[in-house]
């Protein structure tokens, strides 16, 4: 995060306090300034400007600003965890009279971060112009953001193997990993197998499927995860309108049930080509491809035939992009958000796909393009990467998107 110029911090004071602006007087109690560090720490950072008056009167700072750095770096280490080290800025406002601007990062990578209140340690938050402790709720939510929980790992509840599709478990052992070939009827060896892959889990002494195993296999993953689908509207302009040409609501597991290989001669199955690799059929559609297939119906497509008389196809996005962006919201979303699915929206000039929650980790829009790596659920990606949908390279975004587009059509 950059330090402001007076400017800024002119317009800030005139603004007043909001989401990510604090004003305290240099006298604050250690206790408070460690609940707004820790509050703005677990958001998306911010400033506190010391010796600014709740109303924005410039007070200034009481102390020599070289003292008040001293003494806030201080509290920081003894009232904060994990250890943080904010920026320091001092602004002469008027002759002799300081403010102190402390600025903390957007892009903190340990959450949740907690503030000393007494013997005990509060995780806090932001709303608005107010700090407060953190709920349950809030509080996984933070430490997901902080990849200390991942929520593919964690049971579905009321769920039983009975809720996973065998067909596809079987597929996807046999035929993508190629592991010991089990009868379909062994349930004990498969809850085995099972638990050792992560796809399901202890919960209270039974063996339940993991989120992971039900979003990616299970016979009806709504009926556990309500926020799983994907709403896919494609609209007659360029903004969200009542008049649209298509709307679907997609559902199910993620993962397709695939032809086997000795079967991918037959030809009454659809073909698709996946990432890197040779076509195959499908005997059944996961999410994936029917959130593909959507867009693929409701945009313009020309066909020609090739040099060897093969039927070739021209979309007018890049099949690859529109694929890897599709990917990626499923991969990575953030599925504790309820009652909010992946939004697929096309329109004349665009096609949008919007994924619930914050990047997570230190990810960022900059560090995306230059292929960073990160996972949220990291069971669902590699099961994908088995499925060879995704790389795992940190390279979709980069080559997947921004070349496709660049060679498409120069954006």
């Amino acid at each position: 995060m950059n330090l402001p110029n007076r400017a800024q911090v002119a317009e800030w004071i005139s603004n007043g306090e909001n989401s990510y602006v604090e004003f305290k007087r240099d006298d604050v109690q250690p206790e408070k300034l460690c609940k707004e560090f820790a509050a703005l720490m677990n958001m998306r950072g911010g400033y506190i400007l010391l010796g600014v008056e709740d109303d924005g009167t410039v007070s200034g700072l009481t102390r020599d600003p070289k003292k008040t750095e001293e003494w806030v770096m201080e509290v920081v280490r003894n009232c904060v965890r994990p250890a943080i080290i904010p920026e320091w800025y001092s602004l002469e406002w008027k002759t002799g009279k300081f403010i102190g601007i402390i600025s903390l990062p957007s892009d903190a990578p340990y959450k949740p971060y907690q503030a000393k209140r007494g013997s005990s340690w509060m995780t806090q938050v932001r709303v608005g112009t107010t700090t407060r402790e953190a709920s349950h709720e809030e509080n996984t939510r933070l430490s997901r953001q902080g990849g200390q929980f991942q929520y593919d790992h964690m049971p579905a509840p009321n769920a039983g193997i009975n809720d996973l599709d065998m067909k596809r478990i079987i597929n996807y052992f046999r035929y993508v990993r190629q592991q010991e070939n089990l009868a379909d009827d062994e349930f004990e060896h498969w809850e085995y197998l099972l638990r050792n892959s992560e796809l399901m889990c202890e919960l209270n002494g039974n063996i339940v499927p993991s989120a992971a195993g039900i979003l990616l296999f299970g016979k009806n993953p709504k009926r556990f995860f309500p926020q799983v689908g994907i709403t896919a509207v494609a609209y007659v302009g360029t903004e969200k309108d009542y008049d649209a040409r298509a709307r679907e609501y997609i559902q199910g597991p993620l993962i397709s049930l695939f032809l086997p290989p000795e079967q991918q001669s037959m030809n009454n199955y659809p073909v698709i080509q996946r990432n890197f690799s040779d076509p195959i059929s499908i005997v059944e559609t996961g999410a994936i491809e029917q959130a593909v297939d959507f867009v693929r119906r409701a945009i313009n497509i020309k066909a020609y035939i090739d040099s060897g008389a093969r039927r070739q196809e021209i979309w007018d996005y890049p099949y690859q992009a529109v694929r890897e962006a599709i990917i990626n919201a499923v991969t990575h979303r953030d599925y504790a958000f309820e009652g909010t699915d992946i939004e697929l929206s096309i329109y004349s000039d665009r096609i949008e796909i919007i994924s619930p929650g914050h990047l997570p980790n230190a990810v960022t829009v900059e560090k995306m393009r230059s292929g960073y790596r990160s996972a949220r659920n990291k069971i669902i990606k590699e099961v994908l990467r088995d499925y060879r949908y995704i790389e795992a390279k940190g390279l979709g975004v980069p080559r997947n998107i921004i070349k496709e587009m660049r060679e498409h059509n120069g954006t």
